[in-house]
């Protein structure tokens, strides 16, 4: 049976005592889960009496004259006395709101290193009425663990480092640690021969059964509460037993250190064992990995300083703080390893894939630059080429409204044609009837605009809405300077909402005749938020398209090595192609307001995935003050972190399942902080003898990335909850704060994101990750203006590691960097959105022309 060491020997068991506590609060905190952490606690305190009354009455040696003697500190009683019930209920209440607070947060008690000073100069007035806290120390380690500012001034950097140096969000973890430092205080006043009669005093071992008593009906009752709020939760059996185990002994062992000292330690041991388990390969920089060690550091000195006052505890307890150097020193490694890697590529052959890439990349839109009409003759003769048809009225009008403001794209305009072809089967009546039968269903959440040509005005009205989200004026801004007569009137069907509408039957489903269900002029209204809808989303894909397509083939002639770059978006995000990513985003899972509109109806959208059929057009958010770029707070390339940024909220998709691990913000976030659980090996390339070698590895260098939530919402409470104990949060970040990174990223939320061309405006390298179509798909270039991001995310550790970690990969960052601020400056102009949506009104007009029959 074990037998646990005891006090009956203070030189030779001190040093054990100290270990086995250090080492259980450890393994304590490295156990700690959110889901378990009540249930663990409530076990503690059943576990806890039955550990310390197989010890009573072991604590005693024999002295040479045959005597039973306690050993105690000279300075400590041997009260036997019970404490009050008012003082038990109390300790038992603080106790139990450090536990709520670690069972709702995944942040550590921050503000616990701020109990070092203040139980210590309690402690010191209790033991000595003249304790002065400004005496002179011997040594800056002395005075580090010895004198009350000197160990305020630790408490304080210890608390900058947990809070990651923003108190702010902290600021609640100053009720948990009051709460601690009410029942450690109580403990204290307890064992102190000068009791301070105002405050609680409790008697640890003395009162240890009635405490553990009281503190499991208060859990109880807690667990009670939980589950009626949040439901029961799927936990780990064995692993709640695993850690109130290791809870209990760690209580056990720092009650045997306080024998040897006081109840002070007992928050040095927890600040310790916080910073000891405190990961180095999920630190965002080198300056906070050092700043848990230094705390972890001077913790342990406190415990030292405190135990070599009664005794001399021996000096292999120092290998207890060597530990804390070896995993710095394993990370240290690993990033060093990671940039030799990327510093493998020297720019020669063979080139690393985002050279070649971005290479190939160039010429192809050097060449799409050069093949744009110079004329009207040679402008109509390639719309023919393209379409078929000849171009719509007022197209020669349109031509040399665009050639006249120096507009760069002239004949790309497929994204257009595209979303308007499918109407064509339709006549000018029926689309023109089917917009005003939509906009009359109710439950449509459609804005039906009106353009006057005469007077060049938008005007548009929802059946229930006031607020269009700045749709009216966005096409009043745009239009407004077209003059009169230059469009015909019109009418069109605006989408205010992030997520895209339209779902288009293919022929077969329409049938064409007007009894079929999806006949023209008919159509379905489904309201799908919060719902699965990636199986209504890709419903209409052909059978077997993957296979017949070649799924995964790509229209390239670059050598990836495996690496799944993004080389056509157009391609690589087609869901008909690769329905694996279909579960990859929170649009698919489930998105927070779907109104799947089905039908042939003519509807526009700011951004739609590939198998959707609505006809795009710019965003209003690209219009808005908040979105817009400041040149005044962007950075020098050279001034920038070497870092990639990103900072939001979890929209994208509504979390009321476990599944929120799988939506693509939260698992760009959960890579970034090296949360990854099921140890997937991320691919890296490495150049080495003429040849490129994959090397897989599951490391991912979290120096590298700046990436967190500021907000926890669009998610049922128990997924909220989930998620807050989840992630590290950033709870406050600058708009701007991106300029600061050389690399920023940026995704889809609900729908587009807003803040794509700020980015794109900027002196940093965009990093875009979406599976939304837009209307400047046909002008941007991928590895020309922006480092294209997969849904998977697969690439993404390599790809931050050779455009950070090596010379031609920062290169090549800060020229697209460059070449997308020189682009969007020429063509991202406020005219060449009214170029783009002048045109797509010409295609809208010929589509509702009552004259117009089907085709």
């Amino acid at each position: 049976m074990l037998r646990l060491p005891t006090v009956d020997d203070l030189s030779s068991h001190v040093t054990v005592q100290a270990a086995l506590a250090f080492g259980f609060a450890v393994l304590a905190q490295y156990e700690s889960s959110n889901e378990i952490e009540l249930c663990s606690e409530l076990l503690c305190w059943v576990l806890l009496p039955v550990l310390v009354r197989r010890e009573k009455g072991k604590t005693a040696h024999v002295d040479t004259d045959g005597t039973s003697k306690t050993v105690l500190p000279a300075h400590m009683g041997s009260r036997k006395n019970g404490a009050s019930p008012t003082s038990l209920w109390l300790v038992a209440l603080g106790l139990l709101l450090a536990s709520v607070y670690r069972a709702e947060s995944r942040t550590a008690i921050a503000f616990l290193p701020a109990l070092l000073p203040m139980l210590y100069s309690a402690q010191e007035h209790l033991l000595r009425p003249d304790f002065d806290p400004a005496r002179p120390p011997q040594s800056i380690l002395r005075a580090a663990t010895n004198t009350v500012w000197g160990m305020t001034l630790v408490a304080a950097w210890a608390i900058l480092t947990l809070t990651t140096w923003d108190i702010r969000p902290y600021v609640l973890s100053c009720v948990p640690a009051v709460a601690l430092c009410v029942a450690y205080g109580a403990f204290l006043n307890g064992a102190s021969p000068r009791r301070v009669r105002l405050f609680p005093s409790v008697n640890f071992e003395a009162s240890l059964v009635a405490l553990a008593s009281r503190l499991i009906i208060l859990l109880t009752l807690a667990l009670v509460i939980d589950a009626v709020v949040f439901g029961f939760p799927a936990i780990s059996v064995q692993s709640a037993l695993l850690l109130g185990f290791f809870k209990a002994f760690a209580w056990y062992y720092t009650n045997q250190l306080a024998r040897h000292s006081s109840w002070c330690i007992a928050p040095a041991v927890g600040v310790f064992s916080t910073m000891f388990v405190s990961d180095p390969f999920a630190q965002p920089s080198e300056f906070l990995a050092l700043s848990h060690i230094s705390g972890a550091f001077f913790s342990f000195l406190h415990v030292f300083s405190a135990l070599s006052r009664r005794g001399s505890p021996s000096p292999f307890l120092w290998a207890l703080p060597g530990v804390l150097f070896l995993p710095y020193l394993a990370n240290i490694w690993s990033i060093t390893v990671s940039g030799s890697l990327a510093s493998s590529f020297t720019g020669s052959f063979p080139l690393h894939p985002v050279e070649a890439l971005s290479r190939a990349a160039e010429e192809g839109f050097q060449t799409l630059l050069a093949r744009q009409s110079s004329n009207y003759t040679a402008a109509h003769a390639e719309y023919r080429r393209r379409y078929g048809i000849d171009p719509p009225s007022g197209f020669a009008a349109w031509f040399e409204f665009a050639t006249f403001h120096g507009s760069l794209i002239i004949d790309d305009f497929d994204s257009i044609y595209e979303s308007v072809s499918p109407f064509w089967a339709m006549s000018g009546k029926e689309v023109a009837q089917i917009m005003d039968d939509v906009h009359q269903a109710p439950g449509n959440e459609l804005w039906l605009c009106s353009f006057s040509g005469t007077r060049a005005e938008t005007r548009c009205r929802h059946p229930t809405r006031s607020f269009d989200r700045h749709l009216q004026f966005s096409f009043n801004k745009l239009l407004g300077g077209l003059g009169a007569g230059t469009l015909p009137d019109m009418k069109f069907l605006v989408n205010h909402l992030d997520e895209p509408r339209v779902l288009i039957p293919p022929l077969v489903a329409r049938g064409g005749g007007s009894g079929h269900a999806f006949g023209n002029g008919r159509f379905r209204l489904a309201d799908l938020s919060g719902a699965v809808a990636g199986r209504e989303i890709d419903k209409y894909c052909p059978p077997n398209t993957d296979e017949q397509t070649g799924g995964n083939a790509r229209n390239s002639t670059v050598e990836t090595y495996g690496l799944p770059l993004v080389i056509d978006p157009h391609v690589d995000n087609d869901l008909c192609r690769h329905p694996e990513i279909k579960v990859l985003h929170g649009l698919m899972a489930r998105p927070k307001s779907f109104r799947l509109i089905e039908g042939l109806v003519p509807a526009l959208s700011t951004g739609s995935p590939s198998t959707m059929g609505d006809i795009l057009f710019p965003s209003p958010a690209y219009m808005e003050d908040e979105f817009q770029y400041d040149e005044t707070v962007d950075l020098d390339w050279s001034q920038k972190h070497n870092n990639v940024y990103w900072a939001g909220s979890t929209t994208g998709g509504y979390a009321s399942d476990s599944l929120w691990k799988s939506y693509h913000r939260q698992r760009l976030v959960s890579l970034a902080q090296n949360m990854d659980e099921d140890g997937t090996d991320n691919v890296y390339l490495r150049q080495t003898g003429g040849k490129v070698e994959r090397v897989q590895w599951s490391f991912v260098n979290s120096r590298l990335f700046d990436v967190a939530f500021t907000r926890i919402f669009q998610c049922a409470r128990t997924q909220c909850r989930d998620q807050l104990s989840y992630f590290r949060l950033k709870y406050w970040a600058n708009k701007n704060e991106a300029f600061r990174s050389r690399l920023a990223f940026d995704l889809d939320g609900n729908g587009i994101s807003g803040r794509y061309y700020k980015i794109l405006a900027s002196r940093s390298t965009p990093l875009k990750q979406t599976i939304l179509r837009e209307w400047h798909d046909d002008r941007l270039a991928p590895w020309v203006h922006y480092v294209p991001v997969s849904l998977g995310l697969k690439e993404l550790p390599e790809l931050v590691n050779y455009l950070t970690s090596s010379e031609p990969g920062q290169a090549r960052a800060k020229l697209i960097a460059d070449q997308g601020r020189e682009w969007f400056g020429r063509a991202f102009r406020e005219v060449d959105l009214t170029i783009y949506l002048y045109r797509l009104l010409l295609e809208l007009a010929r589509l509702q022309d009552p004259a117009r029959q089907p085709t």
